[in-house]
């Protein structure tokens, strides 16, 4: 991949147009759930299956760990898959907010992982669920800030008054592209830089996450969707590529393009939003570099940002909704409290939301 100049891309003063800051004034989580694959694959595990090209390329053992933090990842145990999982979140979700089905009128399918391009996932899922007819449904595929972009759409159905309960579901299955990833660079004729072009294959991790979202005034312990901004820079398009065949990234060029397209977000958004001390700022799990990275190039602290890619690794769009889960399970949100919700995704694109929990 051929490195373009930084300096191209825009910045908030020059680029507005395509790129949304909106308030939303009715919508709110009511719940969020997860569904946790059973099998656990450790980072020593896949790098048994590649001692030898390690070995040969004169790479230590224990580098995912070392490199990325993630010292595991879930995987799908016989029986299970990612749309089982999905619809199982989906269930638990709709129970937890005290939806019944028939009252979903929005459902919204995220996941990178899909069976055939056509029909959408959400066909499978609606019925899983057993949707109504009414229910409109269908997949926003944009990597891994999908998630959020579902978000900030139903909220604005839900404002609109076009719906008034919306599904957002995402399962993701990365054993395929594991298996095809370490058949390959078993195979021979890969150098270093082939290697870590295919790394963050290796950091992928399954798992599952829903969550009802509905109008605020008519749940007023619901947790409250206050807005937020979206930016692109997409002439990065070709830096993340990836199918179930593998992800190839130019990493390096990648964190430079996002890093920056972060901090442009972040100071258009201070026109509208005060993010400098909230609560939580719940963050797309990646790595240890990109967490640290996302932490310096909007200055916050530390130990505001919760992790979980150590655990589940990088579990593409449901990482935000996983980890927002683990917090309010552990009694980390608590009510009132400001939650940021960010990430970047390959394209490249940002994407930041602010909650009031």
């Amino acid at each position: 991949m051929t490195e373009r100049p930084l300096q191209d891309t825009p910045s908030a003063e020059t680029e507005r147009p395509g790129n949304a800051t909106v308030r939303f004034r009715n919508a709110a989580i009511l719940a969020v759930e997860t569904t946790v694959a059973d099998r656990v694959t450790t980072s020593a595990d896949i790098e048994e299956k590649l001692r030898g090209v390690l070995r040969r390329l004169r790479l230590p053992m224990g580098l995912l760990e070392r490199v990325a933090g993630v010292r595991e990842r879930r995987n799908w145990g016989e029986g299970q898959s990612f749309q089982d999982a999905a619809i199982d979140a989906g269930r638990r979700a709709m129970a937890a907010a005290g939806i019944a089905p028939e009252e979903v009128g929005l459902l919204i399918n995220t996941s990178v992982t899909r069976p055939h391009l056509e029909p959408s996932v959400a066909v499978r899922l609606h019925h899983g669920l057993g949707l109504p007819t009414s229910a409109i449904n269908f997949d926003i595929a944009n990597a891994c800030l999908g998630f959020v972009n579902a978000m900030s759409v139903a909220a604005g159905m839900i404002d609109s008054g076009q719906i008034k309960y919306a599904l957002i579901v995402d399962g993701e299955d990365a054993d395929q592209v594991q298996l095809n990833t370490i058949d390959r660079l078993n195979q021979g004729g890969r150098n270093r830089k082939d290697f870590m072009s295919e790394f963050a294959s290796l950091t992928l991790g399954s798992g599952a996450a829903a969550a009802v979202l509905g109008p605020a005034d008519a749940h007023p312990t619901g947790h409250r969707i206050v807005g937020g901004v979206t930016r692109a820079a997409t002439q990065w398009y070709d830096l993340c590529v990836g199918s179930v065949d593998g992800m190839f990234t130019d990493a390096k060029m990648l964190l430079k393009g996002g890093m920056e397209l972060v901090v442009a977000a972040w100071n258009e958004a201070r026109a509208h939003f005060d993010w400098t001390d909230m609560d939580r700022y719940v963050l797309h799990q990646v790595s240890d570099v990109h967490t640290n990275a996302f932490v310096a190039a909007i200055n916050v602290p530390r130990e505001k940002v919760p992790t979980t890619y150590e655990r589940f690794g990088n579990v593409g769009p449901a990482s935000i909704p996983i980890t927002l889960a683990d917090e309010v399970s552990r009694g980390s949100i608590r009510p009132g409290d400001r939650v940021f919700l960010g990430g970047v995704g390959s394209g490249i694109n940002t994407a930041m939301m602010e909650l009031r929990w």
